[in-house]
């Protein structure tokens, strides 16, 4: 005598066979989608195969069943799109980031390079401000010069330094740190401070292309404000 199982049960077969599909390709990239909707439609044959004439599988349950086991292949083939879409722009990243080595970049930072009277540096202010007062200091933290430069817009500025120090002397060449005080009547407007450097060299990592720029250091592609 044949045993016919019950239209419950069968659904809880289905159901079993869809999460074990499901469980097994997270486990194990070894099982593809493909195996997971071979082994459903097989399962799903055998019950409609063998389903009681007098109470069929209910066809809702059914189109639910498959909806869901649509849905998994959809997510997997989306995820497969994204990750090869994610791959080109890492490689045009890498190829627009490689076209800066030998340019001079303006990115975050608080080093002046000075050379025979000539120095750039830049600001950044979130919004505009009545006085800007910029400090610069030598390698050992001592005040070299320090001036205003006025009312200043929002956004980024870069200005030139003459390498003089307050008493009018030329300083000597090499590397200087800078900082800068923007205020707005009695409200600090705050503000960040920007280097001029030349790209040494890029490299690939997890968060992005970062270029090694001379005077600078480790700089984040994204975070260059300026080409020269």
């Amino acid at each position: 005598m044949t045993t016919v199982q019950s239209t419950s049960q069968s659904s809880s077969t289905v159901d079993q066979a869809l999460l074990d599909a499901v469980n097994a390709k997270k486990k194990t990239d070894a099982t593809t989608t493909e195996e997971a909707q071979d082994r459903f439609l097989k399962l799903l044959t055998t019950q409609l195969q063998n389903q009681d004439p007098l109470n069929p599988l209910d066809n809702s349950q059914v189109t639910s069943q498959l909806a869901q086991l649509s849905t998994v292949t959809g997510i997997e083939k989306l995820n497969s799109t994204v990750a090869s879409l994610f791959s080109q722009i890492q490689s045009s990243q890498s190829l627009q980031s490689s076209n800066l080595i030998g340019h001079v970049v303006v990115a975050p930072g608080s080093k002046i390079a000075l050379a025979d009277g000539n120095a750039l540096y830049g600001i950044d202010l979130p919004r505009s401000a009545e006085h800007v007062q910029v400090s610069i200091t030598d390698a050992n933290g001592l005040l070299v010069r320090k001036f205003d430069l006025g009312v200043q817009p929002q956004g980024v500025s870069t200005f030139a330094w003459d390498g003089k120090n307050d008493v009018g002397v030329l300083a000597k060449n090499g590397i200087y740190n800078f900082s800068i005080e923007a205020v707005s009547g009695k409200d600090k407007v705050g503000g960040s401070t920007l280097s001029f450097g030349l790209v040494d060299s890029v490299t690939n990592g997890p968060e992005g292309n970062r270029l090694k720029v001379a005077n600078i250091g480790d700089v984040n592609a994204a975070d260059v404000v300026e080409v020269y």
